[in-house]
């Protein structure tokens, strides 16, 4: 910060004083400009505020310091960021998924505590000191269930000569393998990911699970990940899940006969529930670029994962590799609606639509002087018209606040077609 030791101000200096100030102030004026509605670290500001507040105490009624003192003020306040107020239709995907999340984790409360009353007789009192297999034998074990809480997947994840486990328990007081490379792991395990990704965005990661498993064989291995395995092995039993159950959230149930080998309980009836909330549920055909971005914004909101694929360029949807990225930003975007910002306006003015092969007589002068069987032959020459639409937005938390500088989405449309989503990883 200048002090008045170093910015000295009499009469005789008064003038170049102003324009030494002013220097400063217009390039802490940039900087907001460029901040484009957002916050940050602005440079030039203490030093331009701290001139114009020693000239102002010099001489308060000079003309030329009321101009400064006035763009001072418009420039705290423009650094402060920009705001919207949240209106109830912002924010009411938040309500919708919390009261879909309440309906869920009370349904897999009560279908897991029938699940373990079903097999209570078969389900072994104590779980520790696991069953010493040195002891024990495996046609005692067989048809037999455990109940393993704070299962660590995947932390206590690894492979090793029989298959692929989770190991559970300490060598003290014995171990068991969870087996997780069949369907009978996977089957529950992609459930629980799709309830995830479909209903319940706070649940994000799961890192320690509840397990409802049978056992199924012993074996000996050392459970520790790497290939370079340093520890002693450990003979132990080998369960076999039949359901997963993330508490408060969802239980998802091993069902050989389903396609995916694996639900979450009522998982047929989320669709339904869901159907209610959906503000868009396609796009036409004449969409425009702003209005499609929009329908895309609303499609993760309210988690409507065919539309959010409908908005985006085929061309990028086309084999299970795309696919994968496609649910891999899926879960990005509904982690940013869930814990970064709330909402996101589409800045129509800033539009910018660009021909970039084919044909264009954007400036109307050809169709002047060329009939239209003249521009027809000479689009034809010139091949498919593909044009690209940018079109930008900016980010407000739940206080309506502007989160960084707005962001510019590419958009793509061919022949005159309809418009689709190109960079659709790009955050709002």
């Amino acid at each position: 910060m200048v002090d008045k030791t170093t910015f000295t101000v009499n009469a005789s200096n008064l003038t170049m004083r102003i324009q030494q100030a002013e220097m400063y102030l217009k390039e802490f004026e940039n900087e907001v400009k460029r901040a484009n509605g957002a916050t940050g670290i602005f440079r030039s500001k203490e030093d331009a505020l701290s001139r114009i507040k020693i000239l102002n105490e010099f001489a308060p009624n000079d003309p030329r310091i009321m101009d400064l003192f006035e763009r001072a003020k418009k420039c705290i306040i423009g650094s402060t960021g920009n705001f919207t107020d949240i209106t109830e239709d912002m924010i009411i995907y938040l309500k919708n998924e919390e009261n879909i999340r309440a309906l869920y984790s009370e349904k897999s409360e009560r279908a897991w505590n029938a699940l373990v009353a079903e097999y209570a007789d078969k389900t072994l009192e104590k779980i520790y000191p696991a069953p010493d297999v040195t002891q024990v034998s495996i046609e005692d074990l067989k048809g037999k269930y455990v109940i393993l809480d704070d299962v660590r997947y995947p932390m206590n994840q690894f492979v090793g000569i029989t298959g692929e486990f989770v190991w559970v328990g300490k060598r003290s007081s014995g171990m068991y393998f969870v087996k997780i490379d069949s369907r009978r792991w996977l089957g529950p395990y992609e459930a629980v990911k799709r309830y995830r990704r479909l209903v319940d965005s706070t649940m994000m990661e799961v890192d320690k699970w509840t397990i409802l498993g049978e056992i199924t064989d012993m074996t000996l291995e050392v459970p520790e990940a790497g290939e370079k395995k340093v520890g002693s092995a450990v003979y132990a039993t080998v369960v076999e899940p039949i359901a997963l159950y993330v508490p408060g959230h969802v239980l998802g149930l091993y069902d050989p006969e389903s396609e995916t080998s694996g639900r979450f309980v009522d998982e047929e009836e989320v669709a339904a529930i869901k159907e209610s909330w959906y503000t868009v549920k396609s796009v036409p055909e004449d969409v425009t670029p702003e209005r499609l971005v929009e329908i895309f914004r609303q499609a993760i909101k309210e988690k409507n994962y065919d539309l959010y694929a409908d908005c985006i360029q085929p061309e990028r949807r086309q084999n299970p590799i795309q696919e994968s990225l496609m649910w891999y930003y899926w879960d990005l975007h509904q982690e940013r609606f869930h814990g970064e910002y709330v909402h996101a306006e589409v800045q129509p003015e800033a539009t910018k639509i660009t021909v970039v092969k084919g044909y264009s007589d954007e400036s109307g002068l050809d169709s002047y002087f060329l009939s239209a069987e003249d521009q027809k032959s000479i689009a034809e020459r010139y091949g498919d018209k593909v044009e690209y639409a940018s079109v930008q937005t900016v980010s407000f938390d739940k206080n309506g606040k502007q989160l960084g500088s707005p962001v510019r989405r590419n958009l793509i449309r061919t022949n005159g077609g309809r418009w689709y989503v190109q960079d659709y990883e790009i955050r709002f």
